[in-house]
């Protein structure tokens, strides 16, 4: 495979969604430019049974190592999506292998949307059980002899916990050292990852320096978040999945704050960079923000889903959201009763009668382009049910 040197290419990789290159930034600028092929990977644990955009982030930088001529590999963390990247308000959940296997089945169809698993150079897929499903005890007692308690600890949050004077449990500490092994156990150049897999992605970096004397190259890139400061994904329940309807995904991003416009399409998309700083321009302008909205969807909805999915979530969109029009194809619902929030709940508009009667309460509730007032409101069939502007319902 012929390594491509472009200096251009080059450097949009290095400024592109990046926040922190380790060691340095001269360091995978000197490698790149070297003409030797690199090898390096993003972990994607199975904790949920499809990706998302928050993924699609790391899977479009991969994409351009892959374009570069760099070996690439798409990592499945089957073992350490048992255990759980931890957090920093509770413990995670543990998983059973069953569990993380059912998650990772659409994981490779959904990544090849983005890398190319066929052709010259192909992404491989790895899963590291066929590691760290092998170790022995005093393996891993071995791998914890390089890590200290305090640097555990400075983990942002680890530290949060402690302030909150919640538990920190023994396997969470393990966690960064078995995800950190991955690199040593695949004898990679580098890793790529969110800045929120700093911690993680440099015990890494530890551990090569220590059992292969070799450095590691590690790219922390922006994540994308919300006006709160939440990024988007699984874990804060916002996330934007590969397995979402074009209509869902298109409208999922419509609804996303003015602020979110130009770091989304530096991050999500690959328009040109010069189109970005028109597009910041414009909006700093006075520009409607909703033309530039409209345009980010269409992007990253081609991205994920194809254009011809990003055409069918706009046209919807357009139909339905801005003209105020239903549907044509509504779902039907056959209730177990037809009082309205049971309607909502069993729709799966709302998640719980609680979450029913608050958009009810909020006014975002219609039964045939009326407004529900009460809870007790019985629907009839052949009745239409609304929740916003997306949502509908039809009663048999």
């Amino acid at each position: 495979m012929k390594i491509l040197i472009d200096k251009k290419h080059i450097e949009e990789l290095l400024n592109r969604g990046v926040e922190n290159i380790y060691p340095n930034r001269e360091f995978l600028e000197t490698a790149l430019m070297g003409g030797k092929q690199l090898s390096l990977y993003t972990g994607y644990d199975p904790t949920a049974p499809t990706l998302h955009v928050g993924h699609g982030i790391t899977l479009l930088k991969l994409r351009d190592f892959q374009k570069l001529g760099h070996k690439i590999i798409f990592l499945i963390g089957d073992f350490t999506g048992m255990i759980g990247d931890p957090d920093k308000n509770s413990v995670r959940q543990k998983l059973t292998r069953e569990q993380v296997l059912e998650n990772c089945k659409m994981y490779q169809n959904q990544a090849a949307a983005i890398l190319d698993f066929d052709g010259d150079n192909p992404a491989e897929v790895r899963f590291n059980s066929e590691w760290l499903g092998k170790m022995s005890f005093s393996d891993v007692v071995e791998l914890t002899s390089h890590f200290t308690v305090q640097r555990m600890l400075e983990r942002d949050m680890f530290q949060e916990r402690i302030k909150q004077e919640k538990p920190i449990y023994l396997h969470e500490f393990l966690y960064p050292v078995m995800q950190g092994y991955d690199c040593v156990a695949m004898d990679v150049d580098g890793e790529v990852g969110g800045n929120d897999q700093t911690f993680n992605m440099l015990a890494g970096r530890t551990l090569m320096k220590d059992l292969k004397k070799k450095e590691k190259f590690v790219i922390a890139g922006k994540l994308l978040t919300d006006t709160s400061g939440k990024k988007m994904g699984k874990s804060e329940g916002n996330m934007i999945a590969f397995n979402d309807s074009p209509e869902d995904m298109f409208g999922k991003i419509m609804s996303w704050t003015d602020d979110m416009i130009v770091p989304a399409f530096e991050i999500c998309t690959r328009i040109a960079t010069e189109e970005i700083h028109n597009i910041k321009k414009e909006l700093e302008s006075g520009e409607n923000p909703r033309n530039a909205k409209l345009h980010l969807a269409y992007e990253i909805t081609k991205t994920f889903l194809g254009e011809a999915s990003a055409k069918q979530g706009k046209a919807h969109f357009e139909k339905v959201i801005q003209s105020g029009d239903r549907p044509d194809d509504i779902e039907e619902l056959k209730p177990s009763a037809y009082d309205i929030v049971t309607v909502l709940v069993e729709s799966k508009m709302c998640s719980s009668n609680g979450d029913a009667r608050r958009n009810i309460d909020g006014g975002g509730v219609k039964i045939n382009d009326e407004k529900v007032e009460h809870y007790d409101n019985i629907v009839q069939a052949g009745d239409v049910v609304q929740k916003g502007k997306r949502f509908f319902v039809k009663i048999v």
